[in-house]
């Protein structure tokens, strides 16, 4: 009997360290969405696919994705753009382990914060080329004009562009730091203090109108089985 117990026990500690270990999933996609593994492996996404700490997704061209993560939070993925999830952790009765790390790579995005965002806001931390974003529970953008010249980005100085919707953000790098409220922009140049805009930068942010129909239905865009795979090398 004892032996019985322990076996089930040993089966909901890997249980639970496996849904730990899942940080979220693709709930919306449009297009193309890849992840490469920390162990170098690459896939191919689909609805519903797991994210962990560790990957990093990237959307191709005309492509949308939007990971939901385990705390509510959401990150929408403009087309080509990469984002590597550095740490998450979340459990619901464990406050003081909090944390969510991530780097935008290239391209943009668009963040609405979870409960990591809202109770632990100095563990939740978004990284660019140009500066490191800090929030106060927040819906924030974020868009690397750096290492992306082509749409919108060609007419913009070469920099890292901050928007906020709702909430505020504290930018920093080593040069200084700007805080941005609702409403507010930014702009972040290499080697130069975070700056105020006083204005949008007109960054557009257009998916497909299913996409967008779908995310506020609470739908899905491409339903159906998971269709995930590995890309062979």
């Amino acid at each position: 009997m004892n032996r019985k117990l322990a076996l089930i026990a040993a089966a909901l500690a890997l249980a639970s360290a496996s849904a730990l270990a899942s940080t979220g999933s693709v709930s919306q996609l449009s297009g193309t969405l890849s992840v490469r593994k920390a162990d170098g492996s690459v896939r191919i996404l689909s609805q519903r696919s797991t994210i962990e700490s560790g990957d990093t997704i990237n959307t191709e061209r005309e492509s949308f994705a939007q990971i939901r993560f385990s705390d509510g939070g959401q990150v929408t993925l403009k087309p080509n753009t990469s984002v590597k999830i550095e740490t998450f952790r979340f459990a619901e009765e464990k406050p003081q382990e909090d944390s969510f790390v991530y780097k935008l790579v290239k391209g943009g995005l668009r963040a609405v914060t979870g409960i990591v965002g809202k109770r632990s806001k100095d563990q939740y931390e978004l990284g660019t080329a140009t500066a490191t974003i800090g929030i106060r529970g927040t819906t924030l953008s974020a868009d690397d004009c750096l290492n992306n010249r082509i749409g919108d980005c060609a007419r913009l100085d070469a920099a890292v562009y901050v928007g906020v919707a709702d909430g505020e953000v504290v930018v920093r790098n080593g040069q200084g730091e700007l805080g941005l409220a609702a409403g507010q922009f930014g702009l972040i140049a290499p080697n130069q203090r975070p700056l105020f805009l006083s204005t949008d930068p007109g960054l557009q942010f257009t998916p497909p109108a299913t996409f967008i129909q779908s995310v506020m239905a609470g739908s899905v865009v491409n339903s159906g089985k998971n269709l995930e795979c590995i890309v062979t090398r």
